[in-house]
């Protein structure tokens, strides 16, 4: 049954709005909308779209939010619903991002900062312990994440090549016994929908690559490969960014990435407009605001695109690919992998809080500066983590608590 496309926008304009506190929280607000009171799916189609999500690269509460208005709009209800998911926290973050670049060197801000990148810490072993209870359920996932963890920590393989090698795992060791039995149900094709999506991708890069290349063309090209290997979420996402944007190639710090991901934590949709985040800092610091601004978008561009382009070439089939028992394999061995790499995000962001940028140990293992440990971080950190493990805390009332911390350390000296 078909919805008025001002219905869905109406709809997905105030789930964008309301979407705080990552995707789980972001998938029951949708639940109880979408499912509860509108009544527009019943629990088994949601579910089903779900699992479909999760197994496609990118953000899964993005893509249920892009097949739902699909499902009650076609593909303009499609583009509807997805923007308008994205689009308040988008505007929220280049705000953010405008003012970071504008203010971040004050005295006080930066010890607001330093509270907020206290908490990320605390933030990210939380994630790292939800996931690791519903991904590490066996043997073998248990191993795939010891070995993700090591490949990045000690050997620092590229992450690519570590979500590979866990999907091919998880297709060898951790695939169910039998598939589950397709439900008939009509279904509109995609097939133009999905190729405009993909011509729309490639569109900047292919012109930037006209014009000449230039940096702008190396950050939308890396963030073009980073959304289609966008497994695990944004906690994932961040080590591989961390790896190549400030290690390799110098456009930002690790300090800039963990105060991304902490302003990125106070605002509405996805927690990977991070990216846009991280784009803008790139480009500023090649090029100042212009270049910053236009990174920015490109950056929104080729990271959300891939998203309905999934949803739409995929949604049709949704029951014989979510009964796939190897493709399940696949999805629960990434999983377990992701776990790992969570680990080495939250041991890496953890160093250069306490100690700053480590030193080079054998391998790819970092040595920190142990005299220049900072007791600030760390009482803050300590307390963040005690607030949301211990007492459960929510996150907004743990992340201005630590800011105010931080402010309040940093003018005590």
């Amino acid at each position: 049954m078909q919805t008025r496309l001002s219905e869905i926008t109406r709809v997905f304009l105030r789930i964008g709005c309301a979407s705080f506190g990552g995707p789980a929280a972001q998938i029951a607000l949708m639940h109880r909308e979408l499912v509860e009171e509108r009544r527009w799916f019943s629990e088994a189609e949601y579910l089903s779209a779900l699992s479909l999500c999760m197994l496609l690269p990118g953000p899964e509460a993005m893509q249920v939010a892009t097949w739902a208005g699909w499902r009650r709009g076609g593909v303009a209800g499609g583009w509807i619903a997805g923007g308008l998911f994205v689009l308040p926290g988008a505007v929220l973050i280049l705000a953010l991002a405008a003012a970071y670049v504008a203010w971040g060197g004050l005295g006080w801000v930066a010890g607001l900062f330093l509270g907020v990148k206290a908490a990320v810490v605390a933030v990210v072993i939380e994630a790292l312990l939800r996931v690791a209870r519903k991904a590490l359920k066996t043997r073998a996932a248990r191993v795939i994440a010891l070995a993700a963890f090591a490949a990045l920590f000690v050997f620092g393989l590229p992450f690519p090549l570590v979500l590979a090698a866990a999907a091919l795992a998880g297709t060898l060791a951790l695939s169910n016994s039998a598939p589950v039995a397709p439900r008939p149900g009509a279904a509109a094709p995609t097939h133009r929908a999905t190729l405009a999506c993909l011509v729309l991708w490639l569109a900047p890069l292919a012109a930037l690559w006209l014009a000449g290349g230039g940096v702008l063309l190396e950050i939308g090209t890396f963030f073009a490969r980073l959304a289609v290997l966008s497994f695990g979420g944004a906690y994932a996402l961040l080590a591989w960014m961390v790896d190549e944007l400030a290690v390799g190639r110098g456009w930002v710090t690790t300090g800039q990435m963990i105060d991304a991901l902490g302003l990125a934590e106070t605002t509405p949709g996805p927690l990977i407009l991070v990216t846009e985040f991280v784009g803008f800092l790139a480009g500023y610091g090649q090029g100042g605001w212009g270049l910053g601004l236009a990174a920015a978008g490109l950056v929104l561009w080729v990271t959300f695109l891939p998203s309905f382009l999934f949803i739409f070439a995929a949604a049709p089939h949704l029951d014989r690919i979510v009964g796939r028992p190897r493709l399940a394999g696949a999805l629960a061995g990434i999983s377990a992998a992701v776990v790992g790499v969570i680990a080495n995000l939250a041991l890496i962001f953890a160093l250069h809080l306490l100690f700053g940028p480590p030193g080079d140990g054998p391998l790819a293992l970092p040595l920190p500066d142990l005299a220049a440990f900072d007791w600030r971080a760390g009482v803050i950190a300590a307390g963040a983590a005690l607030a949301l493990l211990r007492l459960h805390v929510s996150l907004m009332p743990v992340l201005a608590g630590s800011a105010l911390a931080g402010l309040v350390l940093a003018a005590l000296g």
